[in-house]
């Protein structure tokens, strides 16, 4: 394996114009966290981004900050952490969910493009990226965006760079926008409720005017032994519903919506802490962690309308004889089923098409990534476009990001 770590965004350029020169695809990586995902690459190459890994600038009063792409992502969100900021779409850390080092790197978490829960409030990564430097698949260096939210001029390309798996090109230096960290925060459980009726309790909440910036649910098949939610005290499903703010205002709000909801049943509260904990579990997937009883079984991360999340969650896990956990009010579902030679790929596609959604095998085996479509199929006229737009950026073989 031939690795070329660079120095600079000078060097970058250097390597992948040499890469084209000799018709090698390059994979990217940073700290490799987000290596088992996706088809493994067919090539030697490695392009080593680790060492550009400065913070270029942070300036808390204007709530942006710009690094380079190789800065690893634990010590940025503990620099803006010690501002009480933080990045609102609550970056996923794949570290228990793929058995990988460590959470990876700002271009990783940029190329994968992975949000957490208060995605249905904050929106994604895309949404809080505001300008890029990168090198394009011709080998040129090009900026796009700024450094502010109203100075874009022209296409906003550096949205497309958020969650193209590095396809595009490869980023060497990005500016994010942070937000203040919310003051306090509650989370409401209800207990026992079936996977139909969650679903309509989190369309409830998320419908009411009560400002819910997160919204999961865990059946209690998914809630066996040590799977990292001891604070929930129990192994019965848990419908959980979190509220941010200031104190006063979320208390007040978590006690109305509580009295909203009480034909669900009566509502638990866990607060600051506590609620912060169960959250980072349900970002992060913990309950199909490596080291938990289902670490060896496949995860599809599935996107799909969320009035359909708790039938289609529900038949999965029925006829598959899987688990299935629900984020986003249901948007959402990781699903973690029995292997099989093709990870239940056609069961899967067929269910989700049905519905207008669409699924990513986020974990499998490299033999079975090999053989498998890993990413949703294309419609003809979506994917022709997309493949229009990828050599518009990089004429030749895809690349693909390592985080």
């Amino acid at each position: 394996m031939d690795t070329l770590k660079v120095r600079d965004a000078a060097d970058v350029e250097a390597v992948v114009r040499a890469a084209i020169a000799n018709e090698q695809p390059l994979e990217i990586i940073g700290h490799g966290s987000k290596r088992l995902i996706g088809q493994p690459m067919a090539t030697n190459a490695v392009l080593d981004m680790s060492a550009l890994n400065a913070v270029t600038s942070y300036e808390p009063n204007e709530l942006i900050i710009t690094v380079e792409a190789g800065a690893p992502l634990s010590d940025v969100m503990s620099l803006i952490d010690s501002k009480n900021q933080q990045f609102a779409f609550e970056p996923v850390d794949t570290t228990a969910l793929l058995g990988t080092p460590g959470p990876g790197t700002i271009g990783g978490m940029i190329g994968a493009g992975l949000a957490g829960p208060r995605r249905i409030k904050a929106g994604g990564v895309r949404d809080h990226l505001l300008g890029a430097h990168a090198v394009s698949g011709f080998g040129d260096s090009f900026k796009t965006g700024g450094r502010v939210v109203k100075n874009v001029t022209g296409y906003d390309l550096c949205k497309l760079l958020a969650g193209s798996w590095g396809t595009l090109a490869v980023m060497t230096e990005v500016t994010l926008k942070v937000m203040p960290r919310p003051e306090s925060e509650r989370t409401l459980v209800l207990r026992a409720l079936d996977d139909l009726a969650a679903n309509r309790a989190m369309t409830m909440a998320l419908g009411s005017p009560f400002d819910v910036s997160g919204a999961a649910h865990l059946p209690a098949s998914a809630l066996r032994a040590d799977v990292g939610l001891d604070r929930l005290g129990s192994r019965e499903a848990v419908t959980l519903l979190r509220l941010e703010g200031t104190a006063a205002s979320a208390a007040h709000r978590a006690a109305a919506l509580a009295k909203t909801l009480e034909s669900f049943g009566i509502a638990q509260t866990l607060e600051d802490a506590a609620s912060a904990d169960i959250w980072s579990s349900v970002r992060d997937v913990l309950p199909f962690a490596v080291n938990r009883p289902l670490g060896a079984w496949p995860v599809w991360r599935i996107v799909c309308p969320p009035a359909s999340g708790g039938a289609l969650g529900q038949a999965l896990a029925r006829d598959t004889g899987g688990d299935v956990i629900y984020d986003w009010g249901g948007g959402l579902i990781w699903a973690a089923l029995p292997p099989k030679p093709d990870a239940q790929a056609a069961l899967v596609r067929q269910r989700v098409e049905a519905i207008g959604g669409h699924a990513t095998l986020l974990r499998a085996s490299e033999q079975v990534r090999r053989e498998v479509d890993v990413f949703h199929p294309q419609a003809s006229g979506l994917a022709a476009l997309g493949e229009r737009v990828r050599l518009s950026f990089d004429p030749g073989p895809s690349s693909t990001v390592a985080a």
